[in-house]
């Protein structure tokens, strides 16, 4: 999937030759985006004192409108806590553009630069990218107008029409599409669009929205305003399950990745939250692991849990660039994964020259791991190592999360619309609105119907010596080998890994593991096993073991428990670094009825509802 090509007129006008109409008109599109978008949906008046605000947009083109409400609420001192901008877009261009659009206006040039950092992997499906520490979130829908209007659950407080010309574009402007786009609006919604023509009118008109023609923008006579106002009740697919308007208190049981990426997601939309734990540190149980792998998982029908781990690798990404520091905490550059079983396909039209980020790998990608040429391999661009203890800690440094150690929780009582946490001594722990358990495998005691397993794992480590000689990229594959990991006062360390023993929760090392992660990285990499002979025979190489969690379906739970006010994020499994800030943000999204960060299929593969609770 190529970028959209954008032609550029002698007079500076952006055009589409698959449209045939230009993305806007020589009058300049910031003048456009705020005298027909913002001004048309009373915008930045109408969401001053609010705590969020949902825009949704069909027809990202070259980003103006988003940059433009973006800057407007850099520049409100009254702004909500949480922009959100929504925009369905079937041909997305290409970084240059972006920025070519935006160099002529200084205020959105550096807001442009900031977007095409992000501006990768660009695949069809949902992307979210964040701006401003989180405050700005901009979800791009990459598809058909209707089926990424069908994957989206939220209410809408602005709507922009802005596709290409109805005579050009039909499909943007159909009934079917502008019945869609109704059904994001609640009583009250603002719409804007440049576009006056006689059938936008009056199927919006018939799908509820109350109409103003204004004064266009020259060369165009008028434009089009509206809010959402109908004279019947509307009727709704349903609720977001529990969904509240106003953060409160929020008790989070677990302090490890899937506790702590749920405490800083809350937190960013205002509540104060409450981390409990039976350890008198975060990161305790499984996610004290030393350093872990971050990359996704490929199958060439792009698979269920491809779909998904690529989805969390990009929200986990953005919380490694707000908050770490790359080469210390984490590390970007790739992960080899080798397949053993020799099958490097990948899906239908992937190419090393993306928008996908992960391709068969090639013989120079080979060569810098130290794998001979014939490797079946795949290279995964967007993936590297990362210390999940230090991203446990920044998520806890969120303003509004309060760590409380030593504080195991033995039960929970709802009574009077107040949670209520006890200690194994029936001590009272805690009191909150809401509970969120996020305890590994010890999850089952407040889920009792969940389906959760613990899965033991060990792995080996040591410590770098001069004379070593392994390959500082990640691999992974049947087992995984990180490198040259910082570890503080100049040393470096490595770790290989890992069993996988269902049903244990012994935490003691044994000699069994300790063998099979040697032989495990002799089929990974032969020469880094022979470089570690020597250590391994010393008994120079260390031992790490956590307890994971597990679902019956290898998924993660994130959902309801059957009781108000009562729910889980769990079940990350071995793949926490890639599912934790995904998770979080999809619980705080329902909670508050947000736009969706993945597409609602996906979402609800990783619903409680799923399973008996």
């Amino acid at each position: 999937m190529a970028a959209e090509p954008v032609a550029w007129r002698a007079d500076g006008v952006p055009y589409s030759e698959r449209f045939d109409d230009i993305y806007h008109t020589e009058t300049g599109a910031l003048a456009q985006s705020r005298h027909v978008f913002l001004r048309g949906c009373g915008l930045p008046e109408a969401w001053a004192g609010r705590p969020q605000w949902r825009i949704l947009e069909t027809g990202f083109g070259l980003g103006l409108n988003f940059l433009t409400s973006w800057q407007a609420w850099r520049a409100d001192v009254n702004r909500p806590r949480l922009l959100h901008f929504v925009s369905v877009e079937a041909y997305p261009v290409g970084a240059e553009d972006l920025l070519r659009a935006a160099e002529a206006y200084p205020e959105l040039a550096p807001l442009a630069k900031e977007l095409t950092a992000q501006w990768q992997g660009l695949l069809p499906g949902f992307h979210r990218l964040a701006f401003d520490q989180g405050q700005v979130l901009l979800t791009l829908c990459i598809g058909d107008v209707q089926a990424m209007l069908r994957a989206q659950r939220f209410e809408a407080d602005s709507i922009f029409l802005d596709g290409f010309s109805p005579q050009q574009n039909p499909a943007m402007w159909s009934p079917d599409t502008l019945k869609a786009v109704s059904r994001f609006a609640r009583q009250g919604t603002g719409l804007a669009t440049w576009t006056y023509a006689r059938p936008v009118r009056d199927v919006l008109s018939q799908n509820g929205f109350q109409l103003e023609r204004r004064e266009g923008l020259p060369p165009k006579r008028d434009c089009l305003a509206g809010v959402f106002a109908p004279a019947w009740t509307v009727r709704r697919r349903g609720p977001a399950p529990e969904r509240v308007d106003v953060a409160g208190r929020c008790a989070v049981i677990g302090a490890g990745l899937a506790g702590a990426a749920v405490a800083s997601s809350l937190a960013r939309r205002g509540w104060k939250v409450t981390v409990l734990d039976a350890a008198d540190h975060p990161a305790a149980g499984a996610s004290g692991l030393p350093v872990g792998v971050m990359a996704p998982h490929v199958s060439p029908d792009d698979a269920l849990l491809s779909r998904l781990t690529r989805a969390g690798i990009r929200a986990t990404w953005l919380e490694l660039e707000r908050l770490l520091e790359q080469g210390r905490d984490w590390r970007a550059g790739g992960v080899l994964e080798r397949r053993p079983e020799g099958d490097t396909r990948v899906p239908a039209g992937w190419s090393d020259s993306g928008p996908n980020e992960s391709w068969p790998a090639s013989t120079a990608q080979l060569a810098q791991t130290g794998l001979p040429a014939n490797t079946p391999a795949l290279w995964h661009a967007r993936a590297g190592w990362v210390r999940p203890s230090r991203l446990i800690e920044a998520w806890m440094r969120e303003p509004g999360v309060e760590f409380r150690g030593n504080a195991a929780v033995a039960r929970v009582s709802h009574r009077a619309a107040v949670w209520q946490l006890f200690g194994e001594d029936g001590r009272l722990l805690d009191e909150a609105d809401r509970i969120v358990v996020a305890a590994g495998y010890q999850s089952g005691r407040f889920a009792p119907l969940l389906p959760l397993q613990p899965v033991r794992g060990q792995v080996a480590w040591g410590r770098m010596t001069d004379d070593l000689a392994v390959p500082a990229t990640p691999l992974n594959g049947d087992g995984h080998l990180i490198a040259y990991v910082p570890e503080g006062e100049g040393a470096l360390l490595w770790l290989a890994g890992a069993t996988f023993d269902r049903d244990s929760t012994d935490l003691e090392p044994n000699g069994a593991d300790a063998a099979a992660n040697r032989e495990r990285l002799k089929q990974l990499h032969p020469a880094a096993a022979a470089a570690l002979a020597t250590s391994f025979d010393r008994g120079e190489v260390n031992a790490w073991v956590g307890v994971r969690c597990a679902s019956g379906d290898r998924r993660p739970l994130v959902g309801p428990l059957g009781e108000d006010g009562l729910w889980a994020c769990t079940a990350l499994g071995s793949r926490g670094l890639s599912f934790a800030a995904l998770c979080g943000e999809l619980l705080a999204a329902q909670w508050h009825g947000e736009p969706l960060p993945l597409p609602a299929n996906l979402a609800k593969a990783l619903g409680t509802q799923r399973t008996e609770v």
